[in-house]
């Protein structure tokens, strides 16, 4: 925690950054008590840099191009989150899948938001293959991040029913509505000291999270 209580933060994306802006609104608006330190993007041209400059947020671009390897790269990209000495990483549309040597670095403060409700789909193009699949429900996870792909212990989901009407983009605009209310969600419990992972278990209010919490759309 900072001297004044807050949580301080490092955010990663690749994108449009979105999710960013909902944390950034909600510290703003005083509904969480978070300080987000800086924005890291992969990607120089991302719009998620812009809305953190806008917001007075340190904003870095860190290139892997820049870097001899991946491992190169993740060791840059977790020294520069070390610079701003957060209490929590949030993974906020970063396209990147990390190494286990970076995981490690930041094991237990870690957590990422997924457009599909774990474990189904994990990976790319959730919103086409739910709706190839003809599934009845879809929505997003935020889950604590470990070694494996979009496997980690998932903590809030927000569950959608598909309608006969829907596409690919209205259904990703649908669940996009919720990553909002899940993430904040879970970054304000884990502000409050409520959501920790302990052995690899995700725990709320001192209880094992054996199912996730679930927010039905109304």
């Amino acid at each position: 925690m900072t001297s004044a209580g807050r949580l301080p933060i490092v955010v990663l994306i690749s994108g449009e950054g979105t999710n960013l802006q909902a944390l950034i609104d909600a510290q703003h608006a005083g509904r969480l008590d978070i300080d987000i330190r800086a924005v890291l993007s992969d990607k120089r041209g991302a719009k998620g840099l812009e809305r953190a400059a806008a917001a007075g947020i340190a904003a870095e671009h860190v290139d892997p191009r820049a870097h001899a390897d991946r491992a190169a790269f993740d060791a840059a990209l977790a020294d520069a989150i070390e610079r701003h000495a957060p209490g929590l990483v949030v993974l906020a549309g970063f396209m990147r899948i990390l190494s286990p040597s970076f995981i490690a670095r930041f094991s237990d403060r870690t957590l990422n938001i997924h457009p599909s409700l774990l474990p189904k789909y994990k990976g790319l193009d959730t919103h086409r293959r739910a709706l190839a699949a003809r599934e009845r429900a879809h929505g997003a996870t935020v889950h604590f991040v470990t070694t494996e792909l979009d496997s980690g212990p998932s903590v809030l989901q927000y569950r959608i029913e598909i309608r006969p009407s829907d596409t690919e983009q209205t259904l990703s605009a649908r669940v996009h509505e919720g990553e909002y209310i899940i993430l904040g969600r879970a970054v304000e419990w884990f502000a409050a000291g409520r959501l920790k992972l302990e052995d690899g278990v995700a725990m709320l209010d001192r209880q094992p999270l054996r199912t996730p919490v679930v927010i039905e759309d109304d």
